[in-house]
């Protein structure tokens, strides 16, 4: 990054960070709400989909890389600080790796000619009606992780100024609605209700708010060991967020020939938001504490 990587020290929470926490909790929990109402609203094209995961993917490794890695890193400080947080991220990366292939959830392509692929194979004959449990409990830790990283991330900015976390913030936005789509779709398709499907919807919306405010709040109590659990849940969401581009987001874009030039652009246009994201953010989030 742009700053000194040494040690730090967080500084204790104060009031004036949690209005920002909630507003991002807000954004995300209504985008969330939006992801899984929009399969009934619009009619989504391929490659409209594809541009949008190709992005998502860029951005999520360009947070990874620039911006959690590298405040771990500083938190812990020295060559075993560095050698901590490749282990965490390998935790992390090798947790998500787990959960998908045990759950098989990110299915992401809802468009109007995927779907009417799948009717033609019989796909919604071929769904149970409780099919969609796997993938809401594998995308309920999920986004409860995602919650983690940014509340993590949050507690790993504590000065006054700037957008502390905003480029976590902005990927998980992001992705979400990927992810409500998912749920709902396959809902849908076992024949549940709108009721029923507008109430996980709104349940699974409010998992990465509620995962954000606990780790934001609940790491005070550990005291002198707050440095420690926040640089391990920074390097653990990113080998979470490096697992979900490269296992699961890029693979489905990769898979596709067609539009490479457009949606190579998208994933490069991700990576440089995620870079740019670092001059709105505080000098905190890149250099420690003096």
């Amino acid at each position: 990054m742009r700053g000194l990587l040494c040690q730090a020290r967080i500084k204790p929470m104060t009031l004036s960070h949690t209005p920002l926490l909630l507003l991002y909790c807000l954004a995300i929990a209504a985008f969330s709400l939006i992801g899984g109402l929009l399969p009934g609203w619009i009619r989504m094209t391929h490659t409209t989909m594809q541009v949008i995961m190709s992005l998502v993917s860029g951005l999520m490794l360009g947070v990874a890389f620039y911006h959690l890695l590298p405040h771990s890193a500083a938190l812990l400080g020295g060559l075993q600080g560095v050698d901590n947080t490749v282990w965490w991220l390998m935790i992390g990366l090798i947790t998500m790796l787990l959960l998908l292939r045990v759950f098989h959830f990110h299915e992401h392509d809802f468009s109007s000619e995927a779907l009417q692929y799948d009717r033609d194979a019989g796909y919604q004959g071929k769904v149970h009606g409780l099919s969609w449990v796997g993938i809401a409990f594998g995308l309920g830790l999920h986004t409860l992780i995602d919650g983690v990283a940014l509340g993590a991330a949050m507690q790993g900015g504590m000065t006054p100024g700037g957008l502390m976390a905003f480029g976590v913030f902005l990927a998980i936005l992001l992705h979400k609605p990927l992810g409500a789509m998912s749920i709902v779709t396959i809902m849908e398709a076992g024949g549940w209700s709108r009721a029923a499907r507008l109430s996980v919807n709104l349940v699974f919306a409010l998992m990465c708010p509620l995962g954000a405010l606990l780790f934001f709040f609940g790491v005070d109590v550990l005291g002198n060991g707050r440095n420690t659990v926040v640089a391990a849940a920074l390097a653990f969401s990113a080998g979470v967020f490096i697992c979900i581009a490269l296992s699961d987001l890029l693979p489905e874009v990769h898979f596709h020939s067609h539009d490479k030039m457009k949606l190579s652009i998208a994933f490069l246009l991700g990576i440089a938001i995620a870079y740019g994201i670092g001059s709105f953010e505080t000098d905190g989030m890149h250099v420690a504490d003096h």
